[in-house]
């Protein structure tokens, strides 16, 4: 066994997965092999006993890799919430008030996920003006609603938006969009992300909309930090704002932000659990959730984000200095302007001398013990291979280094 198999063995034994793990002694764990970590004797990791092996994040906050791991201020409060039972809709206001509070916008709800916010804030925007259409989601086609975007800000999240009945009308100048709104119009639709690729900017987008009283939802899902976001676009007119809450939040990976005007959130609430008869009651919100959330939102506050920002740069040093002896290698830190808004390692090398592309550094990483996980991450460029730093835990930093080194060194010898 490898000194880095026993690190990420060690690193399950602790906490909440501890106590499971010894309450399951007795009946799951039965029988399985013990781990012997210097002269000390361990039970088998809750993930081992499931034959699945945890990865090292050098990925981000990707959703594939469960987003991002909860901070032991998050993970109390969860537990804590856990202990009591309590009405579900009164804990949906409250929290939501807090959150509201604490950013300085109008309101808030904890959705399931970026994704459900979109969900129930296209519902909120069809049905905020009649709630009887609530009962009704998805509308018939017949109906024609429609919600406009640019013809840039195309993605997977485009069933949500669909869900509720309406259709999707794409559009590339301002000219465009005035053209396009009409009385079927429900919404304005943009995807953050994808600012840069459309030709209206947003300042644009929300005047068209306030002047023809259109509501706009933008998906921010990945936009923080810088922390200003979360009260950024509100600031700038959206109605409706989302922010995923399992990313660099670092909150439980299902759970989302939905911010804005009062009326729409509101109603957004009525399309979704607790309650029933609407298109959302299966996105459920824990009350686990809901509070782990408002936790979350209170750490990240209070954060001191210039430490956090050196540290992760130090993590970037820390692995470039291990390799700037290898021949060809440069070493870049870039910063993607919109989401994913933290420093990245863009390492580059000579592919022909080293005999290895990145596409084959990335598998070699990946199956490798332990594994370790890359993404390329947009905004980072096409080109070299990039290392995300911030989900690493300590001392991961050592290990990805390590590897990168022992992979190179090993085809340019």
């Amino acid at each position: 066994m490898s000194r880095d198999s026993i690190t990420r063995r060690a690193a399950l034994k602790t906490g909440a997965g501890a106590a499971m793990l010894g309450a399951m002694a007795p009946t799951a764990l039965a029988g399985e092999p013990p781990v012997v970590v210097g002269s000390a004797t361990q039970a088998p990791g809750l993930y081992e006993v499931l034959g699945i092996n945890p990865v090292i994040n050098a990925a981000g906050t990707i959703t594939n890799w469960g987003g991002s791991l909860m901070p032991p201020e998050v993970t109390a409060a969860w537990q804590e919430a856990s202990r009591h039972f309590v009405d579900l809709r009164t804990l949906q206001d409250r929290v939501g008030e807090r959150i509201a509070e604490r950013l300085g916008v109008e309101a808030a709800l904890v959705t399931s996920g970026a994704a459900g916010g979109i969900m129930l804030g296209t519902a909120a925007a069809v049905t905020y003006k009649d709630h009887d259409l609530i009962r009704q989601l998805p509308l018939p086609p017949d109906r024609g609603l429609e919600v406009i975007r640019q013809a840039s800000h195309v993605d997977c999240y485009d069933n949500q938006v669909k869900a509720s009945g309406v259709s999707l009308v794409d559009v590339e100048t301002r000219d465009d969009l005035e053209r396009a709104i009409n009385d079927r119009t429900v919404m304005m639709l943009s995807y953050n992300f994808l600012d840069e690729e459309g030709r209206i900017s947003r300042e644009e987008w929300v005047e068209v909309a306030q002047a023809h009283g259109i509501p706009t939802l933008i998906d921010a899902a990945a936009d923080t930090p810088p922390r200003e976001r979360l009260w950024d676009y509100v600031n700038m007119g959206y109605d409706m704002v989302i922010f995923s809450g399992g990313k660099a939040m670092r909150g439980p990976q299902d759970t989302g932000l939905l911010l804005g005007r009062r009326d729409l959130i509101e109603t957004a609430k009525l399309n979704t659990s607790p309650r029933c008869w609407n298109i959302g009651r299966g996105m459920k919100v824990s009350k686990e959730d809901m509070v782990a959330m408002w936790a979350t939102v209170e750490r990240f506050m209070s954060l001191d984000m210039d430490a956090q920002d050196r540290e992760w740069r130090g993590r970037i040093d820390s692995i470039s200095d291990a390799l700037r002896h290898i021949p060809t290698t440069t070493f870049e830190t870039v910063m993607p302007l919109i989401a994913n808004e933290v420093p990245h390692l863009l390492i580059r090398w000579d592919e022909e001398q080293l005999g290895v592309t990145p596409g084959q550094m990335k598998a070699a990483l990946a199956e490798g013990d332990p594994s370790i996980v890359t993404a390329r991450i947009h905004g980072t460029g096409e080109g070299g291979f990039v290392i995300s730093v911030f989900m690493l835990e300590p001392g991961e930093d050592a290990i990805v280094a390590n590897r990168l080194l022992q992979i190179l060194e090993g085809v340019s010898a």
